[in-house]
């Protein structure tokens, strides 16, 4: 008895709700630790808590995929923070289908892009783009491709950014609307381990976009690997303009 009672506040700590009063909208940000991102989650998490009470938003982080089988229609978004769609069963992800294709919306935050190919082809679409490989983590430039979108808006036109540069490719052939790009010319693309071959993409390479996906919206943002980016102004800036407009569709400037 005593160890189910501990297990049972376990998981309520591992799936909690940060109240809002006057909540604008209600996001869950799905976070699993695993073996590549786990230092990044206190510090994700409570840079999240103060924009969610900067802007009067609520939000349920969780590491448990059974949070997929109960009431998604409550959330505006759902964030995949880091985790990526192989996190969830098949239940799980029909569950998370129909959510979307009813009025939902998702977020695909740097790991979250990279899934089993062939595994979860919807997830993929959903996602717009698929992971072929990274170069090792270098600075390099990031240039705004769309001020208009409020995932840019604070963000100098060109910016210093450290990350890994993802190589991505678009099997599905899904047409994504590029928010943010890296300049190829700034690091190096071919920057690898031994025994590993990267290209880079050459002057088309998004690092963030949005697009629709079965009737939802959807944000990705290719950036966020270490766990000192969720504490910067920019990067969270960033962050909060794709939860803005995913969450209530509001915010590209005509």
């Amino acid at each position: 008895m005593k160890k189910f009672i501990l297990l049972t506040l376990s998981y309520l700590c591992l799936c909690t709700s940060i109240a809002q009063a006057d909540s604008q909208f209600k996001l869950l940000v799905f976070a699993v630790p695993n073996k590549y991102h786990y230092e990044y989650i206190p510090v994700a998490r409570e840079s999240l808590e103060k924009l969610a009470k900067l802007h009067a938003f609520e939000f349920t982080w969780t590491n448990q995929p059974q949070v997929f089988e109960g009431d998604l229609k409550q959330y505006a978004a759902v964030m995949f923070l880091n985790t990526p769609g192989d996190e969830l069963n098949e239940q799980q992800r029909k569950q998370f289908e129909n959510y979307i294709r009813t009025g939902g919306n998702a977020l695909v935050v740097h790991r979250a892009i990279i899934t089993t190919a062939g595994s979860w082809p919807w997830y993929e679409q959903l996602v717009g783009r698929s992971f072929k490989i990274h170069p090792m983590l270098q600075t390099a430039v990031v240039n705004v491709a769309d001020k208009k979108f409020p995932a840019t808006f604070g963000l100098p036109e060109k910016w210093i950014w450290s990350d890994e540069w993802y190589e991505l490719t678009n099997p599905h052939k899904v047409k994504i609307n590029p928010v943010l790009a890296v300049d190829e010319n700034s690091y190096d693309p071919t920057k690898i381990w031994p025994g590993q071959t990267a290209t880079g993409m050459g002057k088309d390479h998004p690092v963030s976009w949005y697009h629709q996906h079965d009737g939802g919206r959807v944000f990705v943002t290719a950036l966020g690997h270490n766990v000192e980016m969720y504490k910067d102004p920019n990067y969270l800036n960033h962050l909060m303009g794709g939860i803005y407009w995913t969450a209530t569709g509001k915010g590209i400037q005509k």
